[in-house]
């Protein structure tokens, strides 16, 4: 498990002024990645960290600053927009960059002169996504949700018998994984109704969000070697906000029997910033489990991950519509949930991913699957929020929901905070639908 060090001293401020800010999501405590180039510029890309609301430009901070040669290595592949080469790090050299990163951006740092042309301001980046994605896998670790979504379908056994024994989970579709801000296509595909004899080919009508976290892999595995879990936290990066886009018609139809494919892989929405492990361990917590559950079986037991395997993190849902647009109306919280409601912890989905010998890669990206509390304003989609579309959801000024409908934009936020720690966010995942193509 990460420890506590001199980047976590809550009382520790930035030269950088906007990193002081109470409210700020990133001050010098975070230091999260991202990979962006200036907007509106054909210049390359190249990996930043954020301080306040600017973001210190690695090619520039590499040439300006003074660095160990050892961090000067580090910083050599970021300078060519290149995260996966540092994903690929042991983790101790992943913490002593940190340590590098936040020594020159403390107040009263001799490299303040030196990196100041460094900074830029984040509102004038443009973002891509910040690592190579080479595979990408979605587990199902959320147990409200699971109950919830399980009662709907099968009221008197809303679980299956291996859900408490066995990490649930699903290769998805690496290619259709898209940076905050993307638009996306209401997605067509095959939808049968109860009362319809046929199928219907048709875009999807019950289009749903999931509030979800990615885990980015960040040392891999050889092939036929597993990673056992006291270590499987050396090989976690970090994590951002992640909205797998459901198409809730389309996915019955198709997913017996081998799970789903056309209502998930139209398009799922990452945050662009990546918060590294490091920086969420003032805000570990116990692993929830009831005790008359059945206790994971060994491979995935570890005393450190059941004392401080969690993550005391915050996230909330946010809808704006075209009409609140409109009309100059502020967006709707829709749910609020926490981290710490997942079954199964970080370190135990990248265990038991790897377990049978499948060799994760720096880049590779586990979905946490839907994370919804225990009561009904922490569900984490709005089928659970509607319960199936029963139930539309007030908006305010007469508009409802009980489906995504185009020109909704939906936003996922997160932080962590709590006494003797400074506060810390993801930034925002956020995604606007637009009108299926006509076919």
């Amino acid at each position: 498990m990460n420890s506590l060090d001199h980047t976590h001293d809550p009382a520790a401020q930035s030269w950088v002024a906007s990193a002081n800010a109470a409210d700020t999501d990133f001050p010098l405590q975070n230091l999260p990645y991202a990979r962006v180039r200036r907007a509106g510029t054909q210049q390359d890309w190249r990996i930043v960290v954020a301080i306040g609301d600017q973001a210190l430009d690695l090619a520039k901070a590499a040439s300006a600053g003074r660095w160990s040669s050892a961090i000067q290595v580090l910083l050599e592949p970021l300078a060519r927009g290149d995260l996966n080469a540092l994903m690929a790090q042991p983790a101790a050299a992943r913490r002593a960059l940190r340590h590098a990163l936040f020594d020159a951006l403390r107040e009263g740092s001799p490299q303040q002169a030196r990196l100041q042309g460094a900074l830029i301001a984040q509102a004038e980046l443009e973002f891509s996504l910040p690592a190579r994605i080479g595979d990408y896998t979605d587990f199902y670790a959320g147990i409200h949700h699971a109950l919830t979504v399980g009662k709907l379908f099968r009221p008197d056994n809303p679980l299956l018998p291996n859900y408490k024994w066995v990490p649930i989970g699903y290769h998805g579709r690496a290619s259709s994984i898209v940076v905050s801000g993307t638009p996306l296509r209401r997605p067509w595909g095959q939808r049968k109704g109860p009362n319809d004899e046929v199928p219907q080919y048709a875009p999807s009508q019950r289009l749903d969000h999931e509030l979800e976290l990615g885990l980015w892999v960040a040392q891999g595995n050889a092939l036929g070697e597993p990673i056992p879990i006291e270590r499987a936290e050396e090989h976690l990066f970090g994590l951002s906000l992640f909205n797998d886009w459901s198409a809730r018609d389309i996915q019955p139809w198709e997913y017996q029997p081998l799970g789903p494919f056309l209502a998930k892989n139209f398009g799922s929405t990452v945050s662009p910033w990546i918060v590294t492990w490091e920086a969420l361990a003032p805000f570990r917590c116990p692993m929830e489990r009831p005790a008359e559950d059945p206790a994971p079986l060994p491979y995935l037991q570890h005393n450190a991950n059941e004392v401080a395997g969690g993550v005391d993190l915050q996230l909330e849902v946010w809808i704006h519509t075209a009409a609140q647009r409109a009309a100059g109306r502020g967006p709707t919280r829709l749910a609020c949930s926490n981290m710490r409601h997942m079954y199964w912890t970080a370190a135990q989905l990248l265990t038991h991913h790897a377990s049978n010998g499948c060799n994760l890669q720096p880049g590779d990206l586990l979905g946490t699957g839907t994370i919804s509390g225990p009561l009904p304003e922490q569900a984490g989609s709005l089928l659970e929020l509607t319960q199936g579309g029963r139930q539309p959801v007030d908006l305010g000024e007469g508009e409802t929901r009980t489906f995504l409908q185009d020109g909704d934009e939906l936003s996922l936020r997160a932080y962590a905070e709590r006494p003797g720690a400074r506060r810390i966010g993801l930034g925002a995942c956020s995604g606007v639908i637009l009108p299926a193509l006509a076919r």
